[in-house]
């Protein structure tokens, strides 16, 4: 997809990105390398980030890899601080890190539920939180990553479902009581992105088809798509923006469609 913004529009900020070594949020933190970002990725597990940090550097751009477990708020600290005692700052935060996996409500376990609410809610929430000071100091901002799944109902996908309300929760509640702090709060609600690996994974067979004609916009989304959103959200051009959960879908949600 053809670059829609100057490459300099995130010069010399300071991105903490959890999960940012795969899939849509490493193609974000990319995207803002791409466009003048110094990275700081964030996983469990180190492998993860490698591939993504030797790209980076190769392109001529910084990136420092840091494993932590988002459910850790200890390890989450610690993360934070090595990315603040590596590039002195902060100025954006994205929350990728997210669990997934189809399961019925009525075969799904409680750890199983738990698990991903986890990852995906307290693990918002304990980013946030431990990069507070630091986004206070630089007027930053948080990006957090959700989904469309729970705006009417999407089968299979309960513990999901649940998580995300949860981190949309999170942007409004965070955007109403940081602002005044000067940190502003937002959010990313992707529709179908059929270049993941989880797109591959948990879509059924032969449901494709069926789900693009319901699509308004007649395709599935790709990883640039929430790339372009994201850089928009993290530039000047949204300085007044603030609370805003931006659903990139093709208007999908819309139609009452599922991936189930």
């Amino acid at each position: 997809m053809k670059k829609v913004f100057a490459e300099d529009i995130l010069r010399d900020k300071v991105a903490f990105v959890t999960g940012g070594g795969t899939g849509i949020t490493g193609g974000v933190a990319r995207a803002f390398a791409e466009h003048g970002a110094k990275l700081a990725i964030v996983s469990r597990k180190e492998e993860s980030l490698i591939p993504m940090k030797q790209l980076v550097e190769e392109n001529g751009r910084e990136c420092l890899a840091v494993t932590a477990d988002v459910r850790d708020f200890v390890e989450v600290e610690n993360a934070v601080q090595r990315t603040v005692e590596h590039y002195g700052r902060i100025d954006i935060v994205v929350n990728g890190a997210a669990g997934n996996f189809l399961c019925a409500a009525e075969r799904l376990s409680a750890n199983g539920f738990g698990t991903v609410v986890d990852i995906d809610t307290k693990g918002t929430f304990n980013v946030c939180r431990a990069a507070f000071e630091e986004l206070k100091k630089s007027g930053g901002q948080i990006l957090n990553i959700s989904a469309t799944l729970h705006y009417l109902a999407t089968p299979m996908q309960i513990h999901v479902s649940a998580a995300k309300a949860g981190v949309d929760a999170i942007t409004r509640n965070l955007s109403a009581e940081w602002g005044r702090q000067g940190i502003r709060v937002n959010g990313i609600a992707p529709g179908p992105i059929e270049d993941t690996e989880g797109m591959k994974r948990l879509l059924p067979e032969g449901l494709k088809e069926k789900i693009t004609r319901k699509i308004p916009l007649q395709r599935f989304g790709r990883i640039a798509d929430i790339e372009n959103a994201a850089l928009f959200l993290a530039s000047d051009a949204a300085s007044y923006v603030n609370g805003v959960t931006l659903v990139v879908d093709g208007g999908q949600w819309l139609m009452g469609t599922s991936l189930a």
